[in-house]
C-alpha cells in the first residue's frame, strides 16, 4: 500500500524529521489563503502516488497568493502524466501547498529491503533530486549502501558514516545522522517497504531537511496500523485491483488480451509464461487461492472479464485443497449471472480433485466452453481463440 507526499511526512514528523511546513488542500481558493499565512510566497505539489510529478508539471513555484490560487486551479483535476504513472496518466485530487526552502544541495535517501542479504539497507546518493534514476543507472558507485540488522537497528557509528559519505560536512553530520538514524525507526515500526527522501536538502543555513517523502507499506503487516489503513486513497489504485480486494483475490491488473484465472501463484506465473510463450501477453495475475469459495471465483470471472481489454479467458485449475468441480461451479455462477454480457471465448483445464464430476458441470452448462487437455493445449487455445482463430 501507498500513501500521498502529505501523509508520508506527517509519519516522518513524528519520528523527529525535520519537514518543511505545508497544508493539503482540494481548493483553489484555501490554497490562497494557506500561501497567504506561509508569507506570500510557495509551492503548490499535485499529490499522486506517482514519482516525477514536477516533470510533468504538478510541482509550481507561486511568487503570490494569487499566483497559488491560480496554479492550484491549474493542478487540480489534471491528469498528470510522469515517468511513473504511464500514458494514462493520473487525476490530480488533492494538492499540497508548502513553504519555500533555500535549497543549497539535494541528496537522495531511502530505506529498503535487500533481498540478497536478507536485511534492510540505507541507500543514498549525494546527487539526489529528480535525476536520481538516471544517476543509479550511469554511475552505480554514487551510490552509497548500508546494510544494518533489523533486530538491533542502525547503530550510531553506520548513521556517521552514511552522513559522511553523502558529503554532510561539520554540524550536517550531527543533523544527518539523527535523521538517518530516525528514517530507519520509522521504516521498522511502521512495517514500511520503502521508506524515501527525495530530495533531503540542504537549506542555506546548513541545516538538513525533508523536502519530499515517500512510502509504501507491507500489507501483510497492516493490521498492526489502522491509523495507515485510513490513509488508503482507493483512487490512486486500479478499480479492478480495489474491487478484487475486497473478496480477497490475489489480482494485478496487466496490459495484454488474455484473461488468467488460476489457483496458486506459482500455477499462476507458469500459465503467465506460457501464454507469453505461444505468442500472447496476459491481462492479468489472478490467484483464486488454494481453498477459494465458489463465491469467489464467481467474482474472479466477473472481474476479468469486465477488463475491456480481455479478448480471451483461460482458466487452469489444478484442484488440490480447491476442488475443480467447485471451481466450475463458480465459473458457471458467474456466466448464468452475467448472462449475454460475456462476448469473449473462455479456455478451461482443469486437474486434480474432483476433475471428472468438474468437466460435467462444464460439458452440462449452456455456455461453449472451450476445454483443453492440458497446459500447453489450454495456452495453444486461449492464444488462438484472441486472436479470433478456432
Amino acid at each position: 500500500m501507498k500513501i500521498h507526499e502529505y501523509q508520508a511526512k506527517e509519519i516522518l514528523a513524528r519520528f523527529g524529521v525535520p519537514v518543511p511546513r505545508a497544508e493539503v488542500t482540494e481548493s483553489p481558493e484555501e490554497a490562497r489563503r494557506i500561501c497567504e499565512d506561509m508569507g506570500g510566497q510557495c509551492v503548490v505539489k499535485a499529490q499522486i502516488h506517482a514519482g516525477g510529478r514536477g516533470k510533468g508539471g504538478g510541482v509550481k513555484l507561486a511568487k503570490s497568493p494569487e499566483e497559488a490560487e491560480k496554479q492550484a486551479r491549474a493542478i487540480l483535476g489534471m491528469q498528470l502524466v510522469t515517468p511513473q504513472t504511464g500514458p494514462e496518466g493520473q487525476k490530480v485530487r488533492k494538492i499540497l501547498v508548502a513553504e519555500l526552502s533555500d535549497i543549497e544541495r539535494e541528496i537522495y535517501l531511502a530505506v529498503l529491503l535487500d533481498r540478497e542479504i536478507g536485511k534492510p539497507i540505507v541507500m543514498g546518493s549525494a546527487a539526489g533530486g529528480m535525476e536520481i534514476e538516471e544517476v543509479a543507472e550511469e554511475n552505480p558507485d554514487a551510490i552509497v549502501r548500508e546494510a544494518f540488522d533489523p533486530h538491533l537497528g542502525l547503530q550510531p557509528y553506520q548513521a556517521r558514516k552514511v552522513a559522511r559519505r553523502l558529503g554532510l560536512t561539520g554540524k550536517q553530520v550531527g543533523q544527518g545522522a539523527k535523521l538517518v538514524t530516525a528514517l530507519t525507526q520509522c521504516y521498522m515500526a511502521m512495517d514500511c517497504s520503502l521508506a524515501e527522501i527525495n530530495p533531503l536538502i540542504v537549506d542555506g543555513e546548513g541545516n538538513v531537511i525533508a523536502l519530499d517523502a515517500k512510502m509504501a507499506f507491507d500489507d501483510n503487516a497492516l493490521f498492526r496500523h489502522k491509523d495507515v489503513q485510513a490513509m488508503r486513497d482507493v483512487h490512486e489504485e486500479d478499480p479492478l485491483e480495489v474491487e478484487a480486494g475486497k473478496f480477497g483475490l490475489n489480482y494485478i491488473n496487466l496490459d495484454g488480451e488474455i484473461g488468467c484465472m488460476v489457483n496458486g501463484a506459482g500455477l499462476a506465473m507458469a500459465t503467465m509464461d506460457i501464454i507469453k510463450l505461444y505468442g500472447s501477453e496476459p491481462a492479468n495475475f489472478l490467484d483464486v487461492g488454494g481453498s477459494a469459495s465458489q463465491e469467489a471465483v464467481s467474482n474472479a470471472f466477473r472481474i476479468i472479464i469486465s477488463d475491456p481489454n480481455v479478448k480471451a479467458v483461460l482458466i487452469n485449475i489444478f484442484g488440490g485443497i480447491a476442488r475443480t468441480d467447485r471451481i466450475a461451479r463458480g465459473v458457471v455462477d458467474a456466466l448464468t449471472e452475467l448472462g449475454d454480457t460475456v462476448k469473449v471465448p473462455v479456455v478451461v483445464r482443469l486437474e486434480g480433485t474432483n476433475v471428472e464430476q468438474g468437466r460435467q458441470i462444464l460439458q452440462d452448462a449452456d455456455f461453449d466452453f472451450i476445454v483443453a487437455a492440458h497446459m500447453a493445449d489450454a495456452a495453444e487455445k486461449a492464444v488462438a481463440a484472441a486472436k479470433g482463430g478456432a
